[in-house]
């Protein structure tokens, strides 16, 4: 019997709560720092150092993170990056991971470009849910945001990905004032009639990626553009980062994403892990502690855990106005994963 089999044999942990009360169950796990494209919001212009290989977490040591994780309580996983499909083996580790008993939903983020090729295989191995980053749906400023001209490709890995049973698959929309906000009735089209969610997300702001609060286009006045088209409120979950609308007498599924307008801190359920093995307890707050240091230092399953409880006991009840944030993190977005 192997190391990892004996962990599912194992006592349950006690559920992963941080000082204020809330139960954590739901898992991010950034698998790369690299990414295939530069987009603006994500990555400095000036790019930034790579990990090494050997820094980065090997798959038997997320699969041993993962299984920690699920023993106490985390029934959702998130695999991203950087960009998760640039990591070798993907196919093969997402398989490990959705076999793991109580990972009840085994989600990723991705830039699409490899979906028109990989979709499928990605939903045989157990992937069972996608989000897919898109912009815009214009080639010119499509480049302009990511720095690469891959618009095409990707509209036709979101084909492929809803072909391949992604359904609904979610589409990730960063809102940005004089960028792309002119383009929030287009998206509203595009996922009419179509088992897609277009998700609009307030700019927030990360180490190097040029945020301003004039740069901000909020909720609010997302709302406001999108009035002519029927947008209404319907039901949603309490820990769920997106509040859900619709459109078009219920044709487009809507949802946004206001963290730095209107918090949704109170129901957080998200703990996330690095590339190279820090964990986060919050998107905005400096990493604290470090699994994979832990692991190759020949910790135990109790030793790991302290690690994780540790850094859930500095989480905040609430980040701080968004004006604060940017000298509260000390990475950029494509290094956190989000």
């Amino acid at each position: 019997m192997t190391t990892l089999s004996r962990l599912e044999d194992r006592p349950a942990l006690l559920p992963w709560m941080d000082a204020h009360g809330r139960a954590h169950t739901y898992l991010r796990v950034s698998l790369t720092d690299r990414c295939n494209f530069r987009c603006v919001y994500c990555m400095p212009p000036e790019g930034i150092p790579w990990r090494e290989r050997e820094e980065i977490l090997t798959f038997e040591e997320i699969e041993r993170a993962v299984r920690l994780f699920v023993r106490g309580g985390v029934r959702k996983v998130r695999l991203t990056g950087g960009e998760p499909t640039v990591r070798r083996g993907l196919t093969e580790l997402i398989g490990r991971l959705s076999a793991i008993e109580g990972v009840e939903q085994l989600w990723m983020t991705t830039n699409g470009t490899t979906l028109r090729h990989h979709a499928a295989a990605y939903r045989k191995a157990g992937l069972t849910g996608l989000n897919v980053s898109l912009d815009s749906l214009r080639r010119d400023r499509f480049i302009e945001l990511t720095r690469r001209d891959g618009l095409e490709t990707v509209l036709e890995g979101i084909e492929a990905a809803l072909a391949a049973g992604f359904a609904p698959l979610k589409l990730n929309v960063v809102v940005m004032a004089g960028v792309n906000e002119d383009e929030l009735q287009d998206f509203v089209r595009f996922v009419a009639d179509r088992p897609i969610q277009a998700r609009f997300i307030e700019f927030m702001p990360f180490q190097g990626n040029g945020w301003s609060k004039g740069g901000l286009y909020p909720m609010a006045k997302m709302l406001e553009d999108l009035a002519p088209l029927e947008v209404r409120p319907v039901g949603q979950e309490p820990t769920a980062v997106g509040k859900d609308y619709e459109a078009l007498g219920g044709r487009s599924k809507l949802a946004f994403v206001a963290s730095m307008t209107r918090s949704f801190c109170s129901g957080c359920n998200r703990i996330r892990l690095t590339a190279d093995g820090q964990v986060k307890s919050c998107l905005f707050l400096k990493a604290d502690g470090n699994l994979r240091d832990a692991m190759r230092s020949g910790a135990g399953d109790d030793e790991l855990a302290s690690v994780v409880r540790h850094s859930l006991a500095g989480k905040w009840a609430a980040h701080p106005p968004m004006e604060d944030l940017l000298t509260r993190n000390d990475l950029s977005m494509v290094e956190i994963g989000g």
